[in-house]
């Protein structure tokens, strides 16, 4: 039960993380130590999965897919987003955000020492690999997003890509599809209007995208587990860019029929950060604010870490011996 209940806390601070704009839960998750049988569960919706299930074999089917595990998880999730999230999302409108954006910065600051430090060995390698990590999340920050394209085979790239994002720490599916042009049109005008002519292709992408990168990133940490956490540290650390505290937005802007220039909205009526324009802050008590915060965040990842290896306590969730096995 106790262990079940912490994997439920774990999802639920991943859902607060999606609500911040540019964090992802995949960041969360591989802070708490469950990345990894995260991204093996999700794997494990395979062929084997669909048999066991046609021959009502829920028992295997659920030792197969680890699916105690996930369903917590997402529980927890689902529950974040629709109730202490929007204390979070509330919070954002103070003083445009800056003293959550100092919390999560100094969270996300000290974990790439934290996810750094289970690299067993920083080969010339490894090393390299962070760079390139790290400049890949950062340049997405800077990156100018592209015109809004609902050809079909470019919905398709557009659902792949966002949901291989959504599976990477430090990489947001949702800004993702900003970059590509297409969140107006995907998240804002098909979701509401049920648009399948752009939902379906999109759709398509995200099943292809997440059976091909979900079991591609399962193999490289089976295989190349070093490698593939240093990239990820640098993809943590690449982050930093998008949750940096003092920053303007830029709204995403759309044109009328009628040849007026409209905000794009979304689902709740709030304008969409196209992008964000970053600055460096004046000396004041709002900065002094801001900076606390940012030494609250960096002692409150410190202190779970101790109480996590405190009592011979384990971060990480063991992975069941299926879920690391390659069909």
């Amino acid at each position: 039960m106790r262990q079940h209940l912490i994997l439920f806390l774990k999802g639920f601070t991943m859902g607060l993380a999606n609500v911040v704009p540019g964090v992802s839960g995949g960041t969360i998750a591989l802070l708490a130590g469950i990345f990894e049988r995260f991204v093996h569960a999700l794997k494990s919706f395979d062929i084997e999965a669909l048999r066991l299930l046609f021959k009502f074999k829920f028992k295997e089917f659920a030792a197969h897919t680890d699916l105690l595990f996930l369903v917590t998880v997402l529980l927890g999730e689902v529950i974040s987003i629709f109730t202490a999230a929007r204390l979070l999302s509330y919070l954002f409108t103070i003083n445009n955000g800056i003293y959550v954006w100092a919390f999560f910065f100094g969270l996300i600051l000290v974990s790439v020492y934290y996810v750094g430090k289970t690299v067993k060995k920083y080969t010339f390698l490894n090393i390299l690999l962070l760079i390139i990590g790290a400049v890949l999340a950062y340049g997405m920050s800077m990156i100018t997003p592209a015109s809004e394209n609902d050809n079909i085979f470019y919905l398709i790239f557009c659902g792949a890509l966002a949901i291989c994002d959504m599976l990477l720490p430090g990489i947001s599916g949702s800004y993702t599809l900003i970059l590509l042009g297409n969140y107006k049109l995907v998240v804002i005008d098909a979701v509401s209007q049920l648009n399948f002519r752009v939902l379906l292709p999109v759709a398509v992408g995200v099943v292809i995208g997440f059976l091909a990168f979900s079991r591609f990133l399962s193999w490289l940490m089976k295989n190349y587990g070093d490698q593939t956490t240093a990239m990820l540290t640098g993809f943590v650390f690449g982050s930093l860019g998008f949750i940096w505290p003092w920053k303007i937005p830029h709204y995403a802007k759309t044109i009328s029929e009628d040849g007026f220039e409209l905000e794009v909205l979304n689902s709740h009526g709030e304008p969409v950060v196209e992008f964000w324009e970053k600055y460096m802050p004046d000396l004041n008590s709002g900065t002094f604010i801001a900076i606390a915060l940012m030494v609250v965040g960096i002692l409150t990842l410190a202190g779970i870490e101790k109480l996590a290896h405190s009592k011979g306590g384990k971060k990480s969730e063991p992975v069941p011996a299926k879920q690391v096995e390659i069909d």
